[in-house]
């Protein structure tokens, strides 16, 4: 673990890097502790994705495709680190190479739960709480924190819920502060799909594509201009070669880094390329039997 990751920054309201959206809330904290990239604090873009700890596969692969859609566009993805939707929604934002913040209901010292998306967030991304260090976990700070998660955010993204869930708290939050709400529909016979139903029903705007949030947030400018991948692409042509990972494909395309991972982001939107272990891209059988 990097020497980032263990360093604990405390910033006040008042202070040069204090995110100016908190402003704006109900009962803003009065400072905040961070540890990892505090760096994530100076974009410009930022859209929550939350749902349900107990995902169908729908609900993971949506959540992946969402974050990875953002973070490939340039935007910052908010989550509370909850396994389910939130782990889905960080692992996809570091896996297209963009940033993410988790926001926690403990101290920053204490990240909950642990597991590899964890130690992933606190290696690339950011951690952010208003408790102070050495703070527990507590039933009652999940509830407040997600004003945090809403209010960082331009919008929330809400991704299967229970009819009665923490992720509902989040878009009542989010709809009090004056941000934009959008749901994904799902299944009728899910009971994860219910929460989502119910906010459809109550106004909030459906969604099927990570291009329609991004276009009504930041208009079609936000988009990634990177060009995606196609048959013939030279960067498809070297992962026939075998695996590669983003800085070998770089090195034998000259394509630059970020925008790479831009392009391999619509790769694997499109299923034609998979991220395995070890950040190494390949092939997927759709796109080695070539054109239809």
């Amino acid at each position: 673990m990097g020497e980032r990751a263990h360093e604990i920054l405390k910033i006040e309201s008042n202070g040069p890097t204090w995110p100016s959206r908190l402003n704006e809330i109900d009962a803003p904290p009065e400072s905040l502790w961070l540890r990892g990239d505090e760096d994530a604090l100076a974009r410009s873009g930022y859209i929550a994705i939350v749902g349900t700890r107990s995902p169908t596969p729908y609900g993971l692969d949506q959540a992946r495709r969402f974050a990875m859609s953002f973070a490939a566009a340039g935007v910052v993805v908010v989550s509370g680190l909850a396994r389910g939707i939130d782990a889905a929604a960080h692992a996809g934002a570091l896996d297209a190479g963009g940033e993410t913040i988790a926001v926690l209901g403990c101290g920053v010292d204490r990240p909950w739960p642990q597991g590899e998306v964890t130690r992933r967030v606190l290696e690339e991304g950011l951690l952010m709480s208003e408790h102070s260090p050495g703070t527990d976990p507590r039933p009652h700070h999940f509830p407040l924190r997600n004003r945090l998660i809403s209010g960082l955010s331009a919008g929330v993204v809400v991704i299967e819920a229970a009819a009665r869930s923490g992720s509902l708290i989040t878009a009542r939050w989010a709809a009090d502060q004056g941000r934009e709400v959008f749901a994904l529909p799902g299944r009728v016979d899910q009971p994860m799909s219910r929460g989502a139903h119910k906010l459809l029903r109550e106004g909030a705007a459906l969604v099927e594509d990570p291009g329609e949030v991004l276009a009504e947030l930041f208009g079609a400018t936000q988009a990634s201009e990177d060009t995606p991948l196609t048959k013939g692409d030279a960067v498809l042509e070297e992962l026939a070669r075998g695996e590669r990972t983003a800085d070998e494909l770089s090195a034998a395309t000259g394509v630059e880094v970020r925008a790479l991972l831009a392009r391999l982001v619509e790769g694997e939107l499109a299923g034609l390329v998979t991220r395995g272990p070890g950040g190494l891209y390949r092939l997927t059988r759709r796109s080695s039997r070539g054109p239809a």
